[in-house]
Order: structure tokens, then C-alpha cells, then sequence
């Protein structure tokens, strides 16, 4: 692959997540809702005591409006999305490599043991 449409394409990703995630800041608030719901949250925990950082038994946390905007099934979608391109990624990239692998033995001239 020549090096340009390396670097095209990282920047093209880099857009397409920079415009996702600012998509995504605004249409939850921004950070102000989740900024006085720490204050309280830390000013409540000191006032109560500690408790567990990760607590397994509550499930998967999702953010307020998200679960509040009823926009659970389209976050799970997006996760499985990303799973599966992830994991497509993966399979593409081992199969290339083992292909051009081959390729390179059989150039190489040289007997191999």
C-alpha cells in the first residue's frame, strides 16, 4: 500500500471519530450535567464513607441520557458494530499477512529447511 493512502486514510478516521464524538458531546449536554453530578457524587462520598470503585453487580453502566432517551438498543448496535469491525480487521490483517508471508519464502532463492 503506498504511504499517501495510508495517511489519507488515517486522517479520513480521524475525522469520521472527531465528528462522532463531537456529534455526541453535544446531543448529551456537554460536560456540564455530568460536572455537577460529580461534585455531588464526590461531596456525597465523603460525607458517607467509601465504597467500592467497580461494582460488578450493577451491570454495565450507560450514560444518563442515553438510557434516559431511550437510545439503549442504538448504543448496543454501535458496540456490536464496533466489535465486528473490529474482529473483521483482525482476520483481514492475519490472513494478508500469512499470504504475503508465503510469498516472500518463495522469493527468497533459498532453500529452506
Amino acid at each position: 500500500m503506498q504511504r499517501w493512502k495510508q495517511y489519507g486514510g488515517l486522517a479520513g478516521l480521524l475525522v469520521v471519530c472527531l465528528a462522532a464524538g463531537l456529534y455526541g458531546f453535544t446531543s448529551t449536554g456537554g460536560a456540564l450535567p455530568y460536572a455537577k453530578r460529580f461534585a455531588s457524587t464526590l461531596q456525597q462520598g465523603a460525607r458517607e464513607g467509601s465504597g467500592p470503585l467497580v461494582d460488578l453487580g450493577r451491570g454495565i453502566v450507560i450514560a444518563g441520557p442515553i438510557r434516559k432517551g431511550g437510545l439503549v438498543l442504538e448504543y448496543a448496535a454501535l458496540v456490536v458494530l464496533f466489535a465486528g469491525v473490529g474482529i473483521g480487521l483482525y482476520v483481514y490483517a492475519t490472513r494478508y499477512r500469512s499470504e504475503s508471508d508465503g510469498d516472500r519464502d518463495t522469493d527468497s532463492g533459498r532453500d529452506t529447511v
